[in-house]
């Protein structure tokens, strides 16, 4: 449950499209909806760090509750690290530009966060690839949760064909709508942890189906070769 509010509370960012923020999706990144000065930031803030505080929690007590295996403990402390990253992430938001919007800089890949923030927004988005890329193997290599073999893939070809978009095209002359793809990219990512929560759910109510039944807790025992009669 924890997992799947998480995913809800990543998309946050879809409140721009109803808050009066008049950033061009197209063109702006979504760490500037909660930068500093910026009107209604908090909202932003508040998903992204309730975001970082259930994955961290999640993935230390995935790492507890689990069989520890080689590609799933991976997964769960990399989701820990896309926790604690995205809460600081959060606690760090960009710094605005005086004037607004930024001018155009030639500095490296997206000169516009260079900043503590890139940090952060680095380390985020690398630590939900390695645990998106390690539970998916996970699931194929120990033939388990199969809705990460499935949705789950998709999800993430999806997500790591926006960011190879972005890379590529932030590096070309001319506009490639880096907004949409960012946007595309982090949509994904709420999307495959919705899918990881309502795995394990299933997961667990499956082996919860599987277990034998407990004992009468009294009532004499039945002997060998008897027979009840149906009520």
């Amino acid at each position: 449950m924890a997992i799947a509010v998480a995913g809800v509370c990543y998309s946050s960012w879809v409140l721009e499209f109803v808050l009066p923020l008049r950033l061009n999706p197209v063109r702006s990144f979504l760490s500037e909806l909660d930068a500093r000065g910026r009107a209604d930031a908090w909202v932003f803030t508040a998903g992204d760090t309730i975001t970082g505080t259930l994955t961290l929690v999640a993935g230390v007590a995935g790492l507890a509750a689990f069989a520890r295996r080689r590609l799933s403990t991976v997964g769960w402390v990399a989701l820990a690290c896309f926790g604690a990253s995205t809460i600081a992430d959060a606690q760090w938001p960009l710094r605005t530009c005086t004037p607004d919007p930024c001018p155009p800089s030639h500095d490296g890949l997206f000169p516009q966060l260079h900043q503590i923030h890139a940090l952060t927004s680095t380390l985020a988005v690398t630590s939900i690839f390695v645990a998106m890329i390690a539970f998916s193997a996970a699931a194929f290599r120990y033939r388990r949760w199969p809705m990460l073999r499935h949705s789950g893939l998709w999800i993430l070809l999806l997500g790591s064909g926006v960011t190879l978009w972005m890379l590529i095209a932030d590096n070309l002359p001319g506009n490639y709508a880096l907004g949409i793809a960012q946007r595309i990219q982090v949509g994904s990512m709420s999307l495959w942890l919705i899918a990881l929560a309502v795995q394990i759910w299933v997961a667990e109510r499956t082996v919860s189906a599987a277990a034998p039944a407990p004992p009468p807790a009294s009532g004499e025992p039945r002997r060998p070769g008897t027979r009840t009669r149906p009520s």
